[in-house]
Protein backbone atom coordinates (compact mmCIF):
# COMPACT_ATOMS: atom_id res chain seq x y z
CA UNK A 1 0.00 0.00 0.00
CA UNK A 2 1.11 3.23 -0.87
CA UNK A 3 1.96 6.14 1.37
CA UNK A 4 -0.88 8.07 -0.04
CA UNK A 5 -3.23 5.29 1.63
CA UNK A 6 -3.05 7.21 5.15
CA UNK A 7 -4.99 9.38 4.05
CA UNK A 8 -7.84 7.15 4.22
CA UNK A 9 -9.19 6.24 7.72
CA UNK A 10 -10.38 2.77 8.87
CA UNK A 11 -9.76 -0.56 6.91
CA UNK A 12 -7.41 -0.29 3.80
CA UNK A 13 -9.22 -0.72 1.10
CA UNK A 14 -7.10 -3.21 -0.96
CA UNK A 15 -6.92 -6.95 -1.56
CA UNK A 16 -9.09 -9.27 -0.10
CA UNK A 17 -10.85 -6.37 1.52
CA UNK A 18 -11.30 -4.60 -1.71
CA UNK A 19 -12.77 -7.90 -3.79
CA UNK A 20 -15.33 -8.43 -0.77
CA UNK A 21 -16.54 -5.14 -1.29
CA UNK A 22 -16.83 -5.02 -4.86
CA UNK A 23 -18.32 -8.67 -4.64
CA UNK A 24 -20.93 -6.88 -2.30
CA UNK A 25 -21.69 -3.81 -3.92
CA UNK A 26 -22.23 -5.63 -7.37
CA UNK A 27 -25.75 -7.01 -5.75
CA UNK A 28 -26.98 -3.06 -5.75
CA UNK A 29 -26.44 -2.34 -9.36
CA UNK A 30 -29.99 -0.80 -9.65
CA UNK A 31 -29.45 1.81 -6.82
CA UNK A 32 -26.19 2.37 -8.36
CA UNK A 33 -28.09 3.18 -11.93
CA UNK A 34 -30.36 5.14 -10.09
CA UNK A 35 -28.11 7.30 -8.47
CA UNK A 36 -26.64 7.84 -11.98
CA UNK A 37 -29.59 8.96 -13.42
CA UNK A 38 -30.14 11.64 -11.00
CA UNK A 39 -26.46 12.85 -11.58
CA UNK A 40 -27.42 12.62 -15.25
CA UNK A 41 -30.51 15.11 -14.66
CA UNK A 42 -27.96 17.79 -13.75
CA UNK A 43 -25.57 17.56 -16.53
CA UNK A 44 -25.70 18.09 -20.84
CA UNK A 45 -24.35 15.31 -23.15
CA UNK A 46 -20.33 16.07 -23.18
CA UNK A 47 -19.82 17.12 -19.25
CA UNK A 48 -16.73 15.91 -18.06
CA UNK A 49 -17.46 14.52 -14.73
CA UNK A 50 -15.13 13.27 -11.66
CA UNK A 51 -16.05 10.60 -9.56
CA UNK A 52 -13.67 10.79 -6.18
CA UNK A 53 -13.69 7.29 -4.87
CA UNK A 54 -15.31 5.24 -7.14
CA UNK A 55 -14.71 2.27 -5.17
CA UNK A 56 -15.63 -0.98 -7.72
CA UNK A 57 -16.48 1.78 -10.18
CA UNK A 58 -20.51 0.59 -10.48
CA UNK A 59 -21.96 4.28 -10.86
CA UNK A 60 -19.55 5.59 -13.05
CA UNK A 61 -20.22 2.82 -15.28
CA UNK A 62 -23.96 2.80 -15.11
CA UNK A 63 -23.44 6.92 -15.83
CA UNK A 64 -21.22 6.13 -18.82
CA UNK A 65 -24.44 3.82 -20.01
CA UNK A 66 -26.61 6.93 -19.89
CA UNK A 67 -25.32 9.50 -22.54
CA UNK A 68 -21.97 10.92 -23.93
CA UNK A 69 -20.39 11.84 -20.80
CA UNK A 70 -16.82 12.15 -20.33
CA UNK A 71 -16.13 10.22 -17.29
CA UNK A 72 -13.14 9.55 -15.14
CA UNK A 73 -12.65 8.05 -11.03
CA UNK A 74 -9.83 8.45 -8.78
CA UNK A 75 -9.40 6.26 -5.74
CA UNK A 76 -6.80 5.88 -3.44
CA UNK A 77 -7.02 2.26 -3.49
CA UNK A 78 -4.67 0.48 -6.53
CA UNK A 79 -6.99 -2.59 -6.11
CA UNK A 80 -10.01 -0.47 -6.57
CA UNK A 81 -8.48 1.33 -9.61
CA UNK A 82 -8.08 -2.34 -11.11
CA UNK A 83 -11.11 -3.48 -10.39
CA UNK A 84 -13.10 -0.74 -11.57
CA UNK A 85 -11.34 -0.74 -14.97
CA UNK A 86 -12.18 -4.24 -15.41
CA UNK A 87 -15.48 -3.73 -14.51
CA UNK A 88 -15.51 -0.84 -17.08
CA UNK A 89 -13.75 -3.33 -19.92
CA UNK A 90 -16.33 -5.96 -19.09
CA UNK A 91 -19.83 -3.65 -19.54
CA UNK A 92 -18.36 -1.84 -22.60
CA UNK A 93 -17.90 1.56 -21.24
CA UNK A 94 -15.15 4.23 -21.41
CA UNK A 95 -14.40 5.30 -18.28
CA UNK A 96 -10.82 6.32 -16.84
CA UNK A 97 -9.58 5.06 -13.48
CA UNK A 98 -6.84 6.11 -12.23
CA UNK A 99 -4.95 6.42 -8.27
CA UNK A 100 -5.47 9.66 -6.14
CA UNK A 101 -5.49 11.01 -3.56
CA UNK A 102 -8.88 13.09 -2.78
CA UNK A 103 -6.89 15.76 -1.03
CA UNK A 104 -4.69 16.32 -3.26
CA UNK A 105 -6.29 15.33 -7.03
CA UNK A 106 -4.05 14.92 -9.87
CA UNK A 107 -6.22 17.00 -12.07
CA UNK A 108 -5.28 21.24 -13.44
CA UNK A 109 -7.85 23.32 -12.34
CA UNK A 110 -11.59 23.80 -13.87
CA UNK A 111 -11.03 20.34 -15.70
CA UNK A 112 -14.42 18.64 -15.26
CA UNK A 113 -18.29 20.13 -14.82
CA UNK A 114 -19.40 18.13 -11.97
CA UNK A 115 -17.53 15.96 -9.32
CA UNK A 116 -19.55 13.53 -6.82
CA UNK A 117 -18.29 11.38 -4.15
CA UNK A 118 -20.97 8.16 -3.12
CA UNK A 119 -20.51 6.59 -0.10
CA UNK A 120 -16.61 7.72 0.99
CA UNK A 121 -16.79 11.56 2.24
CA UNK A 122 -16.68 10.25 5.62
CA UNK A 123 -13.72 8.17 5.31
CA UNK A 124 -11.31 10.87 4.28
CA UNK A 125 -8.69 11.74 6.55
CA UNK A 126 -9.09 15.61 5.55
CA UNK A 127 -12.54 16.14 4.20
CA UNK A 128 -11.89 20.16 4.29
CA UNK A 129 -9.30 19.86 1.95
CA UNK A 130 -10.46 17.17 -0.22
CA UNK A 131 -13.91 19.86 -0.70
CA UNK A 132 -11.34 22.34 -1.51
CA UNK A 133 -9.99 20.12 -4.46
CA UNK A 134 -13.53 19.37 -5.42
CA UNK A 135 -14.15 23.27 -6.11
CA UNK A 136 -11.05 23.74 -7.75
CA UNK A 137 -10.90 21.51 -10.88
CA UNK A 138 -14.58 22.12 -11.10
CA UNK A 139 -15.10 24.61 -14.07
CA UNK A 140 -17.18 27.89 -13.01
CA UNK A 141 -20.52 26.73 -12.53
CA UNK A 142 -19.57 23.36 -12.17
CA UNK A 143 -21.58 21.30 -9.32
CA UNK A 144 -20.02 18.98 -6.82
CA UNK A 145 -22.39 16.34 -5.25
CA UNK A 146 -21.27 14.50 -1.92
CA UNK A 147 -24.08 11.55 -1.15
CA UNK A 148 -23.05 9.94 2.39
CA UNK A 149 -24.34 8.18 5.90
CA UNK A 150 -26.07 10.25 8.68
CA UNK A 151 -23.63 9.58 11.71
CA UNK A 152 -28.62 9.42 13.61
CA UNK A 153 -29.37 6.94 10.94
CA UNK A 154 -31.45 4.60 13.08
CA UNK A 155 -31.09 1.03 13.38
CA UNK A 156 -34.19 0.38 11.57
CA UNK A 157 -33.13 2.64 8.61
CA UNK A 158 -29.78 0.69 8.39
CA UNK A 159 -31.61 -2.82 8.76
CA UNK A 160 -33.96 -1.36 5.71
CA UNK A 161 -30.50 -0.71 3.59
CA UNK A 162 -29.12 -4.04 4.60
CA UNK A 163 -32.03 -5.79 3.61
CA UNK A 164 -31.81 -4.11 0.38
CA UNK A 165 -28.53 -5.32 -1.09
CA UNK A 166 -30.08 -9.05 -0.92
CA UNK A 167 -26.75 -10.21 0.85
CA UNK A 168 -26.16 -13.62 2.62
CA UNK A 169 -26.96 -14.24 6.06
CA UNK A 170 -22.76 -13.77 7.15
CA UNK A 171 -22.41 -10.70 5.09
CA UNK A 172 -25.55 -9.17 6.06
CA UNK A 173 -24.22 -9.95 9.60
CA UNK A 174 -21.02 -8.25 8.90
CA UNK A 175 -22.15 -5.58 6.57
CA UNK A 176 -24.63 -4.14 9.84
CA UNK A 177 -21.59 -4.23 12.28
CA UNK A 178 -19.91 -2.21 9.81
CA UNK A 179 -22.52 -0.17 9.61
CA UNK A 180 -23.60 0.33 13.42
CA UNK A 181 -19.74 0.16 14.96
CA UNK A 182 -17.29 1.81 12.15
CA UNK A 183 -19.36 3.92 9.40
CA UNK A 184 -21.83 5.65 11.82
CA UNK A 185 -18.95 6.21 13.82
CA UNK A 186 -17.09 8.51 10.98
CA UNK A 187 -20.10 10.21 9.43
CA UNK A 188 -20.17 13.74 9.33
CA UNK A 189 -23.37 15.49 11.23
CA UNK A 190 -25.17 17.80 9.22
CA UNK A 191 -23.91 20.62 10.88
CA UNK A 192 -20.18 19.76 10.26
CA UNK A 193 -21.00 19.12 6.94
CA UNK A 194 -22.38 23.00 6.65
CA UNK A 195 -19.53 24.08 8.63
CA UNK A 196 -16.42 22.76 5.94
CA UNK A 197 -18.72 23.97 3.31
CA UNK A 198 -18.82 27.52 4.77
CA UNK A 199 -15.00 27.65 5.65
CA UNK A 200 -14.25 26.20 1.97
CA UNK A 201 -14.52 28.15 -1.61
CA UNK A 202 -18.04 27.11 -1.58
CA UNK A 203 -19.04 29.21 0.99
CA UNK A 204 -22.53 27.66 0.93
CA UNK A 205 -24.28 24.17 0.12
CA UNK A 206 -27.44 22.93 0.01
CA UNK A 207 -28.49 19.68 1.91
CA UNK A 208 -31.42 17.20 1.50
CA UNK A 209 -31.78 14.30 3.86
CA UNK A 210 -33.30 10.36 3.66
CA UNK A 211 -33.38 7.95 6.80
CA UNK A 212 -29.95 7.02 5.55
CA UNK A 213 -27.53 9.90 4.65
CA UNK A 214 -27.34 13.00 3.09
CA UNK A 215 -27.11 14.09 -0.10
CA UNK A 216 -25.08 17.52 -0.19
CA UNK A 217 -24.84 20.10 -3.66
CA UNK A 218 -22.18 22.26 -3.34
CA UNK A 219 -22.01 24.86 -6.86
CA UNK A 220 -18.71 26.86 -7.96
CA UNK A 221 -19.45 30.28 -8.51
CA UNK A 222 -19.66 31.42 -12.36
CA UNK A 223 -17.47 34.63 -11.75
CA UNK A 224 -14.17 35.65 -11.69
CA UNK A 225 -14.52 37.19 -8.16
CA UNK A 226 -15.18 33.88 -6.66
CA UNK A 227 -12.93 33.54 -3.47
CA UNK A 228 -9.68 31.55 -3.87
CA UNK A 229 -8.79 28.45 -1.15
CA UNK A 230 -5.93 30.08 0.62
CA UNK A 231 -7.79 33.56 0.90
CA UNK A 232 -10.76 31.70 2.87
CA UNK A 233 -8.32 29.68 4.79
CA UNK A 234 -6.42 32.85 5.96
CA UNK A 235 -9.77 34.76 6.98
CA UNK A 236 -10.77 31.95 8.35
CA UNK A 237 -7.94 31.50 10.53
Amino acid sequence: MSATARAYKGIGMNGFIASWYAKNASKSIDEYAKDARRVAERIPPGSRVLEVAPGPGYQAIALAQLGRYRITGVDISDSFVRIASENARAAGVDVEFRQGNAADLPFVAESFDLVYCRAAFKNFADPVKAMAEMHRVLRPGGIALIQDLRPDATHEAIADTVCSLKLDRLNSVMTTWMFKHMLVKRAHPRQHLEAMAATSPFKTCEISESPIGYEVVLRKEDSASAPHWDDASRACS
